[in-house]
């Protein structure tokens, strides 16, 4: 029986953590996608349901999913990564620059989207969007480009468990590899 090309993949688990990151930046764009979406949405249907639901899933992914992936980097992965090969210290401080110049766009985005849920606003910026979506894709460009690539290559099969067991814990689940 052949199987299907085009068949979904399955989510990396956190016994890889490297494909976590990676599968998170894919969920970034597509969050940031439907922001753009929903921009465009809004001077039509103001605040209507699906507008609601939009604005609503975009704020429970940035608040936490996007806080974790953060964090995930910051606290497990940069330390390890530095101990590992410290010529990625310049690369991992201009990350970590960028990831409070992202929370700050975000922060500016998200009482905007608030309102929409509380059904007392109905506009978003469209060069708040474009500027938010251009710093994420340029901020994962540079994650894809040179410190995932860097960290599959440096870190040794201990410090990826630890940062996989960091990551799920960070998230309140257990790892694969301690389900067995």
């Amino acid at each position: 029986m052949a199987t299907d090309p085009f068949a979904a993949t399955a989510a990396p688990g956190f016994d890889d953590p490297l494909g976590v990151l990676r599968a998170c930046h894919r969920r970034i764009e597509r969050q940031l996608a439907t922001l753009e979406r929903l921009r465009r949405h809004l001077p039509e249907h103001h605040a209507d349901h699906d507008a609601r639901a939009a604005a609503t899933a975009i704020l429970r992914y940035f608040d936490t999913a996007a806080v974790h992936h953060h964090a995930d980097e910051e606290q497990s992965l940069f330390p390890r990564l530095l101990r590992a090969a410290p010529d990625m210290a310049s690369v991992a401080a201009a990350l970590e620059r960028e990831h409070g110049e992202l929370a700050a766009r975000w922060m500016r985005i998200r009482p905007l989207l608030s309102a929409i849920v509380a059904h007392s606003g109905a506009y978003l910026p469209a060069k708040g969007v474009t500027e938010l979506a251009a710093a994420y894709a340029a901020h994962i460009a540079r994650e894809e480009g040179e410190l995932l690539p860097r960290a599959a290559e440096a870190l040794g099969v201990d410090d990826i468990a630890a940062i996989g067991g960091e990551m799920a814990a960070r998230r309140n689940v257990a790892p694969a590899a301690l389900l067995l």
